[in-house]
């Protein structure tokens, strides 16, 4: 069974909003990590705003990780979203839960959910996701989009946790599942 990934850039105080976060230099651990979630990576799971973000830019980049990115299969979260020119690509029609619940029975490596907060608030609301894994930017920026809706509460179980020298934190957790 292929897991579920949400992975974001986030502030110390929660927030996913790229543009709002403290500037830190990109180096080679922040690379690594993301080399390696590519590695893993199967498929991506993505709603409207960030295709359309990501189909924006993407397919213009060069070099081995470009081309891999570029080459997953994206499944997209949209009820108005017409063109998809970013292949391969597949527009999900149905109830998300349901959906997802059916991606994750396929084969192919994991589906990683890029930003798309929206989405991963709803995945982590229904209980589909396997891990979160989250580069921590050193600072709070006091508002904005956060990840973790507000009043949900989520329960996390830390998997791993490495600083970075630029001062950014890797992390990742398990969702704690509910025992009754």
């Amino acid at each position: 069974m292929r897991k579920l990934i949400v992975t974001e850039f986030i502030s110390v105080d929660g927030i996913a909003e790229v543009e709002k976060l403290p500037g830190v230099t990109w180096n080679d651990e922040m690379q690594r990590f993301k080399e390696d979630e590519l590695a893993d990576s199967g498929a991506m799971l993505l709603g409207r705003t960030t295709y359309e973000i990501f189909a924006g830019s993407w397919p213009e980049e060069t070099g081995a990780f470009a081309d891999r990115f570029n080459a997953l299969p994206k499944y997209v979260v949209s009820t108005n979203l017409k063109a998809l020119d970013w292949k391969p690509v597949e527009l999900l029609k149905g109830a998300l839960p349901e959906t997802v619940r059916q991606l994750k029975q396929g084969s192919g490596g994991n589906i990683y959910v890029h930003g798309s907060l929206s989405v991963a608030q709803e995945l982590l609301r229904n209980g589909l996701v396997d891990r979160v894994r989250l580069l921590s930017y050193p600072g709070a920026v006091g508002q904005g989009k956060p990840l973790f809706a507000s009043g949900e509460q989520v329960p996390l179980e830390l998997i791993s946790a490495a600083p970075f020298s630029n001062g950014v934190v890797a992390l990742e957790y398990a969702p704690v599942i509910a025992r009754s």
